[in-house]
Protein backbone atom coordinates (compact mmCIF):
# COMPACT_ATOMS: atom_id res chain seq x y z
CA UNK A 1 0.00 0.00 0.00
CA UNK A 2 1.57 3.64 -0.81
CA UNK A 3 0.97 6.39 1.73
CA UNK A 4 -1.04 5.32 4.69
CA UNK A 5 -0.28 1.88 6.07
CA UNK A 6 -3.31 0.85 7.91
CA UNK A 7 -6.87 0.77 7.25
CA UNK A 8 -9.25 1.35 10.68
CA UNK A 9 -13.21 -0.13 10.30
CA UNK A 10 -15.15 1.49 12.39
CA UNK A 11 -18.82 1.80 12.52
CA UNK A 12 -22.10 0.75 14.61
CA UNK A 13 -22.21 -3.08 15.99
CA UNK A 14 -23.18 -5.33 13.42
CA UNK A 15 -22.26 -3.30 10.54
CA UNK A 16 -19.54 -5.92 9.69
CA UNK A 17 -16.47 -4.82 10.72
CA UNK A 18 -14.94 -7.91 11.83
CA UNK A 19 -15.98 -10.34 8.89
CA UNK A 20 -15.52 -7.21 6.25
CA UNK A 21 -12.40 -6.50 8.04
CA UNK A 22 -11.19 -10.33 7.45
CA UNK A 23 -11.92 -10.07 3.59
CA UNK A 24 -9.88 -6.75 3.04
CA UNK A 25 -7.34 -7.70 4.97
CA UNK A 26 -7.04 -10.73 2.70
CA UNK A 27 -7.54 -8.58 -0.66
CA UNK A 28 -4.98 -6.06 0.47
CA UNK A 29 -2.47 -8.78 1.81
CA UNK A 30 -2.29 -7.41 5.22
CA UNK A 31 -2.54 -8.36 8.73
CA UNK A 32 -6.01 -8.62 10.25
CA UNK A 33 -6.44 -7.40 13.74
CA UNK A 34 -9.52 -7.34 16.11
CA UNK A 35 -9.12 -4.76 18.46
CA UNK A 36 -12.34 -6.84 20.78
CA UNK A 37 -10.62 -9.87 20.43
CA UNK A 38 -7.46 -8.43 21.23
CA UNK A 39 -8.85 -7.15 24.54
CA UNK A 40 -10.07 -11.14 24.97
CA UNK A 41 -6.99 -12.34 24.18
CA UNK A 42 -4.94 -10.24 27.12
CA UNK A 43 -7.16 -10.34 29.86
CA UNK A 44 -8.42 -14.04 28.89
CA UNK A 45 -12.25 -12.77 29.33
CA UNK A 46 -15.08 -12.37 26.99
CA UNK A 47 -16.36 -8.68 26.42
CA UNK A 48 -19.58 -8.65 28.01
CA UNK A 49 -17.93 -10.04 31.52
CA UNK A 50 -15.21 -7.32 31.56
CA UNK A 51 -18.49 -5.00 31.08
CA UNK A 52 -20.22 -6.60 34.19
CA UNK A 53 -17.03 -6.36 36.38
CA UNK A 54 -15.46 -3.13 35.57
CA UNK A 55 -18.62 -1.44 34.27
CA UNK A 56 -18.50 0.52 30.29
CA UNK A 57 -15.83 3.13 31.62
CA UNK A 58 -13.09 0.03 32.49
CA UNK A 59 -13.85 -1.06 29.44
CA UNK A 60 -13.12 2.03 27.27
CA UNK A 61 -10.28 2.13 29.43
CA UNK A 62 -9.26 -1.00 28.36
CA UNK A 63 -9.72 -0.17 24.69
CA UNK A 64 -8.16 3.31 24.67
CA UNK A 65 -4.90 1.42 25.90
CA UNK A 66 -5.64 -1.94 22.63
CA UNK A 67 -6.13 0.85 20.44
CA UNK A 68 -3.44 3.11 21.26
CA UNK A 69 -1.13 0.30 20.79
CA UNK A 70 -2.64 -1.53 17.81
CA UNK A 71 -2.57 2.21 15.73
CA UNK A 72 0.84 2.64 16.23
CA UNK A 73 1.55 -1.37 14.13
CA UNK A 74 1.79 -1.19 10.30
CA UNK A 75 0.20 -3.02 7.76
CA UNK A 76 -2.95 -3.81 9.42
CA UNK A 77 -6.80 -4.00 9.02
CA UNK A 78 -7.94 -3.26 12.49
CA UNK A 79 -11.83 -3.67 13.41
CA UNK A 80 -12.46 -1.66 16.20
CA UNK A 81 -15.72 -1.54 18.77
CA UNK A 82 -18.82 0.63 17.63
CA UNK A 83 -17.99 2.36 20.49
CA UNK A 84 -14.37 3.56 19.92
CA UNK A 85 -15.18 6.38 18.80
CA UNK A 86 -16.58 7.63 22.61
CA UNK A 87 -13.24 8.51 23.56
CA UNK A 88 -11.92 11.21 21.54
CA UNK A 89 -7.93 9.93 21.79
CA UNK A 90 -9.02 6.86 20.20
CA UNK A 91 -10.42 9.18 17.15
CA UNK A 92 -7.41 11.30 17.41
CA UNK A 93 -5.00 7.40 16.84
CA UNK A 94 -7.66 6.52 14.04
CA UNK A 95 -7.61 9.66 12.01
CA UNK A 96 -3.75 9.80 12.27
CA UNK A 97 -2.64 6.83 12.16
CA UNK A 98 -4.18 5.41 8.79
CA UNK A 99 -7.08 5.47 6.66
CA UNK A 100 -10.50 5.41 8.22
CA UNK A 101 -13.41 3.45 6.78
CA UNK A 102 -16.92 4.04 8.29
CA UNK A 103 -19.28 0.85 7.66
CA UNK A 104 -22.48 2.49 7.66
CA UNK A 105 -25.81 0.11 7.91
CA UNK A 106 -29.02 0.70 8.71
CA UNK A 107 -30.98 0.12 11.83
CA UNK A 108 -33.21 -2.84 10.20
CA UNK A 109 -29.65 -4.86 9.21
CA UNK A 110 -28.49 -3.80 13.37
CA UNK A 111 -30.85 -5.44 14.44
CA UNK A 112 -31.30 -8.73 12.05
CA UNK A 113 -27.33 -9.27 12.31
CA UNK A 114 -27.30 -8.59 16.23
CA UNK A 115 -30.22 -10.46 17.22
CA UNK A 116 -28.98 -14.01 18.31
CA UNK A 117 -25.65 -12.42 19.57
CA UNK A 118 -25.76 -13.15 22.96
CA UNK A 119 -22.19 -11.24 23.89
CA UNK A 120 -23.20 -7.40 23.02
CA UNK A 121 -23.88 -6.12 26.69
CA UNK A 122 -24.96 -2.80 25.54
CA UNK A 123 -27.84 -5.03 24.04
CA UNK A 124 -28.29 -7.88 26.61
CA UNK A 125 -29.08 -5.03 29.43
CA UNK A 126 -31.62 -3.39 26.73
CA UNK A 127 -35.30 -3.99 27.03
CA UNK A 128 -36.02 -2.77 23.19
CA UNK A 129 -32.89 -3.56 21.28
CA UNK A 130 -33.82 -1.75 18.35
CA UNK A 131 -34.54 1.26 20.58
CA UNK A 132 -31.02 1.15 21.88
CA UNK A 133 -29.61 0.81 18.54
CA UNK A 134 -31.19 3.90 17.43
CA UNK A 135 -29.79 6.34 20.58
CA UNK A 136 -26.34 4.49 19.63
CA UNK A 137 -26.81 5.79 16.13
CA UNK A 138 -27.94 9.42 17.04
CA UNK A 139 -24.88 9.65 19.61
CA UNK A 140 -21.98 8.18 17.43
CA UNK A 141 -22.87 8.72 14.05
CA UNK A 142 -21.83 12.28 13.73
CA UNK A 143 -18.27 10.89 15.15
CA UNK A 144 -17.95 7.83 13.24
CA UNK A 145 -18.89 10.69 10.14
CA UNK A 146 -15.91 13.01 12.03
CA UNK A 147 -12.93 10.48 11.46
CA UNK A 148 -13.72 8.70 8.11
CA UNK A 149 -11.71 9.28 5.38
CA UNK A 150 -14.43 6.89 3.48
CA UNK A 151 -17.71 5.84 4.32
CA UNK A 152 -19.08 2.58 3.05
CA UNK A 153 -22.69 1.14 3.36
CA UNK A 154 -22.73 -2.53 3.90
CA UNK A 155 -26.50 -3.02 4.06
CA UNK A 156 -27.18 -5.04 0.87
CA UNK A 157 -24.00 -5.76 -0.57
CA UNK A 158 -21.64 -9.02 -0.16
CA UNK A 159 -18.83 -9.01 2.29
CA UNK A 160 -16.64 -9.49 -0.85
CA UNK A 161 -18.34 -6.03 -2.60
CA UNK A 162 -17.43 -3.96 -0.13
CA UNK A 163 -14.06 -5.53 0.69
CA UNK A 164 -13.96 -4.61 -3.17
CA UNK A 165 -15.43 -0.98 -3.10
CA UNK A 166 -13.40 -0.36 0.01
CA UNK A 167 -10.23 -1.52 -2.11
CA UNK A 168 -11.08 0.82 -5.04
CA UNK A 169 -11.85 3.80 -2.99
CA UNK A 170 -8.50 3.62 -1.05
CA UNK A 171 -6.82 3.18 -4.72
CA UNK A 172 -5.31 0.11 -4.36
CA UNK A 173 -7.97 -1.51 -6.78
Amino acid sequence: MKGKRNIFLIGPMGAGKTTIGKQLAQNLHLEFVDSDQEIEARTGAPIDWIFDIEGEDGFRKREKSIISELTQRQGIVLATGGGAVIESENRTFLAGRGIVVYLETSIEQQVERTRRDKRRPLLQSSEDPEATLVQLHTERDKLYREIADIVVATNENSIKSVANKIVSQIGEG
